[in-house]
């Protein structure tokens, strides 16, 4: 199943946010995130809340429906606008996750895109995404995409080999991704990413060579690598501890992430966050960056988080649940909770220390700061932008990123 919600008190009925989640929000961008909940079927690793057909069968009394879901979504967007007031901010960046978004009809996509545009409008220069599996799209479909104003795609490719796709329990074929970057860019697409995976069980260096040799091939301008992380609970998890496939270990993880910091420089990708590198600047994702800067995002779907202004939300996790909420006029957010000055601080401090800018030094206590000078000498910060005031992983610094956050957020 799903991973758990966070506590949190209770979120009030009509969604609305304190004053303090206003106060300078002109300086801050202001993002969508759309969750698709549905699936063809579960992915052995996956721990995110998304349903296949038989889970929602199972859970009694389905309200929500890939039929209706756009227009529950529409009416979550709605909502948003009621709890935002008069904000004048137009959207910067949308983003459509899962689950699978494109098992959705693509006039469904375009039609969430537009309940955001009619509500909040959106930047001239908007960046508008969809995560998609390569065996779920068609030219036809990423065209239709592309003409209800989404400009950048992201195709779930994890892996070029067919026994680490088998592992992983993806569906598509070897060489599909591939393909559908060529469709993509063929139907206008200015931006695609492919999402690749290191440290499945029984996946080798060379295997993951060539994943990333095929992923350059492709043409994209952005690629994300992520170490397979295993979640309890998953098939995946029980499979390993039933010793029917390998667990690799963190020495493994820090040889191919090395890999392909090496293989994706080669070919012109700059890193500019831990896990994600991009052929230029206008390549980035900026959504992920308004996470990771800590802007103000409405996530709208069943399980979607939110923030805006130090105040952070979740909805309840069920496609059911959300969809009576909705229903019945009220918020579907399950709870909430208000960061405080010093929660803050500490989370700038974790999110900003992944990117390429680093986090200033000044947001450091006297322990931080000491900590600070001990990872510079270890060589686990770079010297000329530490010097500048500001901390900066070099890629030994990168393999330890967590261990170095421990230490800073002191």
């Amino acid at each position: 199943m799903p991973s758990v919600l966070p506590d949190g008190e209770p979120m009030p009925e009509d969604g609305a946010l304190p004053p303090s989640a206003f106060e300078g929000a002109g300086a801050r961008p202001l993002g969508f995130y759309l969750h698709v909940p549905y699936c063809a079927t579960r992915c052995g690793y996956c721990d995110f809340n998304t349903y296949t057909a038989t889970e929602l069968r199972s859970s009694g009394g389905v309200l929500a429906s890939r039929d209706n879901y756009a227009e529950m979504v529409a009416d979550e967007i709605r909502l948003a606008r009621k709890v935002m007031g008069d904000d004048p901010r137009p959207v910067q960046t949308v983003f459509v996750g899962g689950g699978t978004p494109t098992l959705l009809a693509a006039a469904d996509l375009v039609s969430m895109l537009a309940a955001v545009r009619d509500e909040f409008g959106l930047a001239e220069d908007a960046e508008i995404t969809t995560e998609a599996n390569p065996d779920s799209v068609d030219p036809a479909y990423l065209a239709e995409l592309r003409a209800g104003g989404f400009n950048r795609i992201s195709f779930g490719m994890q892996s070029a080999r067919q026994h680490v796709l088998k592992v992983l329990e993806r569906t598509h074929t070897p060489g599909r991704p591939e393909a559908c970057v060529a469709e993509a860019r063929a139907a206008g697409f200015e931006h695609v990413n492919l999402d690749l995976i290191y440290g499945t069980p029984g996946e080798s260096d060379d295997d993951w060579r060539a994943s990333l040799a095929a992923a350059v091939g492709a043409g994209p301008d952005h690629v994300s690598a992520y170490a397979l992380i295993v979640e309890e609970g998953t098939q995946l998890a029980r499979r390993i501890r039933r010793g029917e496939v390998p667990m690799t270990d963190d020495d493994e993880h820090a040889d191919r992430y090395l890999i392909a910091d090496e293989v994706l420089g080669a070919a012109g990708f700059d890193w500019y966050e831990v896990s994600n590198w991009a052929t230029t600047e206008a390549g980035r994702c900026l959504h992920n960056e308004l996470y990771w800067r800590g802007a103000d995002w409405w996530g709208a779907g069943p399980g979607a988080h939110s923030h805006v202004g130090g105040v952070r939300w979740w909805n309840v996790k069920h496609p059911g649940a959300y969809a009576a909420a909705l229903a019945a006029g009220k918020s579907p957010g399950a709870g909430r909770e208000v960061l405080g000055a010093e929660d803050r601080r500490v989370e700038r401090i974790l999110l900003e220390l992944r990117l390429r800018d680093g986090c200033p030094l000044s947001l450091l206590l006297p322990a931080g700061l000491a900590a600070s000078r001990r990872a510079l000498g270890e060589g686990l910060l770079e010297a000329g932008p530490y010097g500048e005031g500001r901390a900066v992983l070099t890629l030994r610094g990168r393999l330890l990123a967590d261990a170095v956050v421990r230490d800073l957020v002191d």
